[in-house]
């Protein structure tokens, strides 16, 4: 037991967590992640080319996106200028990028290219680690819908390694505190974003000090936190993924 947060949550807890799935008619995936006030929607589009450098290999491709809508943020947000997404945009959308493209065997996909994008809705912290959450869900849903059309493409079971979650995890006051919400993450001291399977394999870490350090041993007790709430975060994909409502 810790001091309790503002919100009145203990250092490990999560806040309240939901996916609405097919919250869209078009894509083949989508999903409506909720974490606290933080809302993305995550969405799995299926397009039936790759990339030059893939074309004739029989291997697929997956890519993301990612950005902020103008109302997301209590201060407008400008849209992005000719479709390119600024600095943190760019870095946030590789991360989503890699981190789906390690629970899928591209080379079972055939040679089709599957976008994944991810549009904040209302931000108040952790929009890419929800982003990672969701999008994986909604990448699970648009498998299902190529195989309706297409039975040759393999089980989940055969194209999909892993599941993939994500969770942010900071250093505040000395205290180590799980999904941070963003005064908690506008003042931490160090900020640390995890991604990692469902069978708890390292994905990514994302650590660093904000004119402070830290040390072997908070590193350590950071990781092991968020492996705590992936754990949790997994479970609920897997039981929203269990369920006959779509």
């Amino acid at each position: 037991m810790g001091i309790p947060r503002r919100d009145g949550r203990q250092p490990h807890d999560l806040r309240p967590f939901t996916f609405t799935r097919r919250y869209t008619k078009q894509a083949p995936g989508s999903v409506l992640v909720s974490s606290g006030d933080t809302v993305v929607l995550c969405t799995c589009s299926v397009e039936q080319s790759v990339p030059e450098f893939l074309v004739g290999t029989g291997k697929g491709w997956l890519t993301a996106e990612y950005a902020m809508l103008p109302g997301s943020t209590n201060r407008r947000k400008p849209r992005e200028r000719a479709g390119k997404p600024d600095g943190r945009g760019i870095e946030i959308q590789r991360l989503i990028g890699r981190a789906l493209r390690t629970c899928i065997h591209l080379d079972r996909l055939g040679e089709r290219t599957l976008h994944i994008d991810c549009d904040v809705l209302q931000a108040d912290g952790g929009t890419r680690t929800a982003s990672i959450n969701g999008a994986y869900i909604a990448l699970v849903d648009a498998l299902a819908a190529i195989r309706a059309k297409d039975p040759s493409l393999p089980a989940d079971a055969d194209i999909l390694s892993a599941s993939v979650a994500a969770i942010s995890v900071g250093l505040l006051d000395g205290q180590v505190l799980v999904d941070l919400d963003y005064p908690e993450d506008r003042d931490a001291e160090v900020d640390l974003n995890l991604v990692m399977t469902g069978a708890g394999k390292l994905i990514e870490i994302q650590a660093g000090g904000e004119e402070a350090t830290f040390t072997r041993g908070q590193l350590d007790e950071m990781v092991r936190a968020g492996e705590g709430a992936i754990r949790q975060i997994t479970r609920l994909q897997g039981e929203v993924l269990a369920s006959s409502t779509r």
